[in-house]
């Protein structure tokens, strides 16, 4: 509304000063308009009076200055009252309205030894009721002819037309001034506060992050210099939440950036930042504790709230690992300071599931090639002290025992050179020698060399193809291996009177490889870790057969050297089926 604006107020403001200033004016004006009015009345009546007696006084007879009062009377309209004891009441008002007068005030003024003028009610028309205000002057008259008193009297009706007049020139000048104040004040008062308005403008688009807003400088005093100083401050403001919008980008890209998860807690336990991996991480702990995401103002988790308790109470950084959805997370707090003040506290979480794993391979390897060596060192040793010993007394017991030393030895030489091989392409360093091979005869050489070993097993094996004359592009020595070892296994695991069968395919993106056996199976439960080190489905036929259990860790690292990827397929008593590719767009370097 215009009265809650500053051009109302400013404008309403002056118009009161101006109104209560001329109000003071216009009533002291007509003070003394009226109090002027009266005393030029009462001058007029006492230069009159001197004027009647003054007649009186020149004229030898009392007819002539009868008439010369009447010539006054008229001229200057004003009504005459002489009373004297021998020649009686004599009056220029005729009628009712002089006898009147005349016994009133000859009734109120008896006697009197000089001058007085006074302003009274009178009757004139016999009535109570309606009397009229009049100015009055008695006079002594003493000529020789005389001993009398003079009245002259005038209604204030008269006198009050020329005051009324005044009056309203008065109010009409006020009225104009009002008028002019008025258009005046909301001129002056709009112009003043045009730039105001100029800024508030520019304000509340600066609250809406329009920082580019400019306030024009119109003129050069106080509201010039308020321009300035506000595009001052737009420019500072504009620069400071730039740096601090720099400042928060950067410090979110990093936190996105982030493997760990960083969370901050308030005082009172409540999650006020947080990274995607630090979400992930609390939606599986609420998850645990059954219960569902309330938003970003989330309390600490159940789990973590001993940890927070103790961070806060302490002042001092806690480090806890927990396992969360199979996950192991390594949760380092500490508390978060404002000045000298706990804040809060922040936690950074890390997944160390890898880790952990690591090691516990690190600690299974170890225990698999101590367990691996063992049992070859112990026969070694036993079969060493029963030649020293003397106990193998005929030449065909220690060819026996020469025969279990040679083969243990062989298989400890075994287990060493592909732990080797392992850790060389673990590291990195293998090193492919890629050529164009033809694949049915390839894979042909590689049946026929198990043709004479299954016979005796009456296993039957067989090689598939669906188009001849093929060539792929790999490293020979290291696909051999690979499908030896596949088809070393198959055929171990297989019974007489079953099958090994190598096949080969191709489709637009890859060279497929499969070896599919009619043996035993793999149990379910052991899918997932064939191709790790030294695990064995059935450790004790394995070690029977003479297998180490890195035969399918080396094949796995062979094929994700050409960039494929090997899996396997298997079901108790049904056989099992090896399948792997290698990517048919690959140059000779293996990329």
């Amino acid at each position: 509304m215009l009265w809650q604006s500053v051009v109302g107020k400013l404008w309403l403001t002056i118009l009161l000063l101006v109104t209560v200033v001329l109000t003071v004016l216009m009533v002291m004006m007509l003070r003394f308009t009226e109090t002027s009015t009266i005393e030029e009345a009462e001058t007029r009546l006492n230069s009159y009076a001197n004027m009647a007696i003054s007649t009186l006084e020149s004229h030898d007879g009392l007819d002539g200055s009868y008439e010369y009062l009447e010539t006054i009377s008229q001229e200057f309209s004003v009504d005459l009252l002489l009373v004297d004891s021998q020649t009686g009441v004599w009056s220029t008002a005729a009628g009712r309205e002089g006898e009147m007068i005349a016994s009133e005030l000859i009734e109120g003024w008896s006697s009197f030894d000089e001058r007085v003028i006074e302003t009274e009610s009178y009757s004139l028309a016999g009535g109570e009721d309606d009397r009229t205000e009049m100015i009055i002057l008695g006079a002594p008259v003493q000529t020789d002819e005389l001993d009398a008193m003079i009245f002259l009297y005038q209604p204030l009706s008269a006198i009050e037309e020329a005051a009324s007049e005044t009056r309203r020139l008065i109010y009409l000048s006020a009225g104009i001034a009002l008028i002019l104040t008025t258009i005046f004040a909301f001129f002056l008062s709009s112009r003043i506060t045009a730039p105001i308005r100029i800024m508030r403008q520019a304000a509340l688009e600066v609250a809406q992050g329009k920082f580019h807003t400019k306030v024009p400088i119109l003129t050069q005093d106080e509201i010039g210099q308020l321009a300035i100083a506000f595009n001052r401050m737009r420019r500072e403001l504009n620069r400071n939440i730039s740096e601090l919008n720099q400042e928060k980008e950067q410090l979110s890209r990093i936190l996105l950036s982030m493997a760990d998860g960083v969370i901050t807690f308030d005082k009172h336990g409540l999650i006020r930042i947080t990274n995607p991996q630090a979400d992930h991480v609390i939606q599986m702990m609420l998850y645990e504790e059954g219960e569902a995401d309330v938003g970003s103002k989330v309390k600490v988790p159940t789990q973590l709230r001993p940890l927070f308790e103790r961070v806060v109470e302490q002042e001092h950084e806690e480090l806890l690992e927990k396992t969360v959805q199979g996950r192991s997370m390594a949760i380092l707090m500490a508390p978060l300071y404002e000045g000298q003040y706990i804040r809060g506290a922040v936690a950074v979480v890390r997944d160390v599931t890898e880790e952990r794993r690591h090691d516990k391979l690190r600690k299974d390897f170890i225990a698999n090639v101590s367990h691996e060596l063992r049992t070859p060192i112990s026969m070694l040793q036993g079969y060493s002290e029963a030649i020293v010993d003397g106990v193998t007394s005929t030449e065909k017991e220690q060819k026996e025992v020469a025969q279990i030393i040679y083969d243990e030895s062989l298989r400890m030489g075994r287990l060493v050179n592909e732990l080797l091989d392992l850790a060389r392409m673990e590291a990195g360093y293998i090193e492919l020698n890629m050529e164009e091979m033809g694949l049915q005869d390839y894979l042909e050489r590689i049946v026929r060399k198990f043709s004479s070993y299954v016979k005796s097993e009456e296993i039957d094996i067989q090689l598939l193809y669906e188009q001849k004359d093929t060539t792929a592009l790999f490293d020979p020595d290291r696909i051999e291996q690979v499908l030896t070892n596949l088809i070393h296994n198959a055929i171990r695991h297989t019974e007489k009177g079953g099958y090994v069968h190598l096949s080969y395919e191709r489709d637009e993106k890859a060279n497929i490889f499969s070896v599919h056996d009619s043996g035993s199976g793999i149990p379910e439960e052991d899918l997932p870790y064939v191709f790790e080190r030294f695990y064995k489905a059935d450790k004790a036929r394995t070690r029977q057969r003479g297998g180490t259990g890195l035969g399918l860790a080396i094949a796995k690292n062979i094929v994700e050297a050409h960039g494929g990827t090997i899996s396997v397929q298997s079901k108790v008593g049904d056989g099992t089926v090896f399948r792997f590719t290698i990517p048919r767009k690959m140059n000779r370097d293996g990329e």
